[in-house]
């Protein structure tokens, strides 16, 4: 309705101009009262024309106001910006009687206000996409383009999934001329997200958990020798500090408003809104032809994920990663997985030691009963649960963790002693230690492992040694005819009775079980020692190792910026190719690619923050998505979840039922959906022409090059997977013009942003664009794409293409952008620093100062 009012607004400046021409005539000074309605023979003669491009919904009652302005008041508006109306009169129409209507247009009169007398009359006429003749449109085409629009308005953009991912949109429309003559009619749509804040809030929960879990662990690991204890005591405090701050940055973000979507480009330096990306838009298009549907196309708008609190001074993440990492224990070979295995594996030996002693000294309490049933329903409970014992801790990461330690003890760095507790070497003492107990530990811990089955095998032999002499005493002649057998066999064999004897039973069984105990407590020594190796290499390698707090914490913050662009990027390729079977089956194949488009010069600050968008995006290839089966529609059970730790984040998107139901099998049992990430930048602005001509440029082209080849990586595969996808052969000659035009190293080369956003759209990626607030430059790049898909999808008509950039540029939702982020409707550009500008990239006159 927004363009209704300014359609009578242009109206009011119509009736300005001719009131002011009818004045020069007449050569009269008329009070305004005077002319508040026409008057005389000619009053009927004057012909009002509204032209109003605007879809509404059917049932829409219009109610139409005339008023005149005084020229005078116009001419003092620059200064006052006040202007005398004088109301002429109303009017009022329904839009479901215009679209009925055999005739393009309908006659209404006009009425003074209070409905008695009629003043003149207003021509309504419906918007014409074809011209409507009896042999070629014997149909009305535009009632039909209507209610097309409004029902994709009412049907899917008002879903609860669309709710779940938009909010606050702002739409325009346009209608452009085709090669062929023909009309489109372009609905252009910007929407903030409920994620620029949800998001952040779940990853700063995540990694407050992760955190204190990693304290918890490394307490519990018991006595350290003084040098991996303080290593020890670097990872809490490390840890510490980090949940400290993200408890205080949630406690902030949890007293705004639960209504909060948006963060203004002027807040991106506050402590508080670290987490949460600028500026964060949808910028979606909508276009519409004569017989034919709508088609959508999205792109991400957003700030370039940087941390403007800490600023700039000493570069972004990618040098401050360099120059403070701590390389000597970021190199230990442990993975996340080996981990959580070494904790499973210490776990297990709590567990299970206790129970084998147990039984163990249960054996030699149920040998004095001289019971042999009882004394196997033991055995087997003991053998039972050392298999268990042996079948958890003889694990090769144990030999992998030896290894390790060995070759840190060469250096002069640790040792493990009998006790199991890790303690450090010097030089010194290293030279007196034995050689085989750092050469051969791997060798000895086989052994360990041979001498528990050895041990448990002697008590078994035994036992059954014990029960088959306690049969053959019972098989045994009674005692009368014993004595009578002979006095001469008794002389030389001993008793049966003394095998009987309880004290016989336990005296034979305790040196063996006696020896079991020693192996297996060995065994857990080694293995304790070795998985609290791995542990604590683990949890100094995933805080002291990667930086001083605020490099992670800068890290995080980047990280949590992009996190919800993509994932607002994803779900609105998600909702638009639920009935797609090929991109379901994409996803399953090789994943989604999302492709960030950068406008960052590398001179001064925006230097910094491409570095730290560089390893943001590199960082968001950890990511993963799962599609899950939402409980209900309500909003709050269609809204994203982040799950798991920094390095294997998963993100659960819900969906209805029904939509549920149709996906593949696969993505129904909760297959992982991966992020392919890519960035290509090209600086446009005046500090990127002191970059190439007195600067360096390096990164921007290191940057483009390996984001080339990762593209490349990613469209081979998806050839590979789905060779009948449509447009997959296209890809080539995209792609090696995309080379090309890196190589040719040209000064603000901006076909390869070109380029790259073309193969991302062939291959159903999602755009993402930046600039450093998303508000000017990400304008003008926005706006030149979706007037270069009308132009290259839709047969947009060349002479129109300048035009169209123009209006969306002067009219559209990019100056709503604007007037959110800084309360005004112009760029901020000011005319010297265009002429830097590539020539598509500036604005029209009059849309910046």
């Amino acid at each position: 309705m927004n363009s209704l009012r300014r359609g009578f607004a242009n109206l009011q400046t119509l009736m300005d101009s001719r009131a002011s021409r009818s004045e020069q005539n007449n050569n009269l000074e008329t009070p305004a009262a005077d002319r508040g309605a026409p008057t005389g023979p000619n009053s009927s003669q004057q012909l009002l024309h509204v032209e109003c491009q605007v879809a509404v919904a059917v049932t829409t009652k219009v109610k139409i106001h005339v008023s005149t302005v005084d020229p005078y008041d116009v001419r003092k508006l620059c200064s006052t910006q006040i202007v005398k109306r004088s109301c002429l009169g109303f009017t009022s129409f329904s839009i479901r009687d215009l679209l009925r209507s055999k005739e393009p247009c309908c006659s209404l009169k006009l009425r003074t206000m209070d409905g008695v007398n009629e003043v003149g009359d207003v021509t309504v006429s419906r918007l014409q996409l074809e011209e409507e003749t009896e042999d070629k449109c014997p149909e009305n085409k535009s009632a039909v383009l209507c209610d097309a629009l409004h029902g994709s308005v009412q049907d899917k953009e008002n879903s609860p999934m669309m709710r779940a991912a938009l909010c606050s949109q702002v739409c325009k429309l346009y209608r452009f001329q085709t090669e062929d003559h023909r009309w489109l009619l372009v609905r252009e749509q910007m929407s903030e997200t409920p994620l620029s804040f949800s998001l952040p809030k779940q990853l700063l929960s995540a990694l407050i958990r992760e955190h204190t879990d990693r304290v918890a662990e490394v307490k519990a690991l018991g006595d350290l020798s003084p040098h991996w204890d303080g290593l020890r005591h670097d990872a809490v405090t490390h840890s510490l500090q980090l949940i400290g701050c993200y408890q205080q940055t949630q406690a902030e973000l949890h007293c705004l408003s639960t209504a909060s979507c948006f963060k203004a480009s002027s807040s991106k330096s506050d402590r508080h809104l670290q987490f949460i990306p600028t500026n964060l838009h949808s910028q979606r298009m909508e276009v519409t032809g004569p017989g034919s549907s709508g088609v959508w196309y999205e792109v991400i708008t957003f700030g370039a994920p940087a941390d403007h609190h800490q600023a700039f001074k000493h570069g972004g993440l990618k040098r401050l990663l360099i120059k403070h990492t701590d390389h000597t224990h970021s190199s230990a070979p442990f993975s996340r997985d080996e981990s959580c295995r070494a904790k499973r594996l210490l776990a297990a030996a709590a567990q299970l030691q206790p129970l084998v002693f147990g039984l163990a000294e249960q054996l030699l309490s149920v040998s004095m009963e001289a019971d042999p049933n009882r004394l196997q329903d033991v055995l087997d409970d003991l053998r039972e649960q050392t298999s268990l014992f042996i079948q958890a801790l003889n694990d090769d990461l144990v030999k992998v963790a030896l290894q390790d330690m060995n070759s840190r003890a060469g250096s002069g760095s640790s040792h493990l002693h009998g006790n199991g507790l890790l303690c450090e070497v010097s030089p010194g003492d290293q030279e007196g230690a034995p050689q085989d107990d750092t050469q051969n530990r791997e060798e000895e811990w086989d052994r360990t492992w041979v001498n528990v089955g050895k041990s448990l095998d002697c008590i078994t032999a035994m036992v059954e040694r014990l029960q088959e002499r306690q049969r053959h005493l019972q098989e045994q002649p009674s005692p009368e005819q014993q004595e009578s057998s002979g006095e001469t066999k008794s002389q030389h064999t001993a008793s049966p009775s003394s095998f009987s004897s309880s004290s016989s039973w336990q005296e034979q069984l305790l040196p063996l079980v006696v020896t079991l105990r020693d192996c297996v407590r060995e065994a857990v020594t080694t293995a304790r020692a070795a998985m609290t190796f791995v542990v604590l290499q683990g949890a100094v390698a995933a805080t002291v190792a990667r930086g001083p707090t605020q490099i992670v914490q800068r890290r995080h913050a980047v990280f949590s910026q992009g996190l919800s662009a993509i994932v607002c990027g994803f779900m609105l390729k998600l909702f638009g190719g639920l009935e797609d079977p090929e991109f379901l089956q994409q996803l399953l194949s090789v994943g989604i690619l999302a492709q960030f488009e950068g406008l960052l010069s590398t001179y001064g600050e925006e230097l910094g923050m491409l570095e730290d968008m560089e390893v943001g995006v590199a960082d968001l290839s950890s990511l993963a998505f799962a599609i899950t089966e939402a409980q209900s529609e309500r909003p709050d059970d269609l809204q994203p979840t982040l799950t798991g730790a920094w390095g294997d984040f998963v993100v659960e998107v819900p969906l209805p039922s029904e939509s549920f139901r149709s996906l593949p099998e696969e993505l129904k049992a909760g297959r992982l959906i991966r992020v392919e990430p890519v960035l290509f930048n090209i600086g446009i602005n005046q500090h990127q022409s002191l970059a190439e001509r007195f600067g360096d440029s390096s990164l921007q082209e290191r940057v483009n090059q390996q984001s080339c080849e990762r593209l490349r990586v990613y469209c081979n595969k998806l050839r590979e997977k789905l060779p009948n996808m449509a447009g997959i052969q296209s890809l080539l000659d995209l792609l090696s013009s995309l080379d090309r035009s890196i190589e040719a190293k040209k000064r603000k080369n901006v076909e390869v942003l070109w380029l790259a956003a073309s193969v991302c759209r062939k291959v159903n990626g999602v755009r993402l664009t930046s600039c450093k607030s998303a508000k000017d430059r990400t304008a003008m790049s926005v706006t030149l794409e979706q007037c270069m898909i009308l132009r290259e999808q839709h047969t947009l008509s060349q002479q129109q293409f300048s035009s169209a950039l123009d209006n969306m540029r002067r009219d559209g939702c990019r100056t709503e952008n604007v007037q959110k982020n800084i309360g005004t409707r112009k760029f901020a550009f000011s005319s010297v620093q265009l002429l830097t500008f590539p020539k598509l990239y500036r604005p029209p006159d009059g849309s910046y100062g």
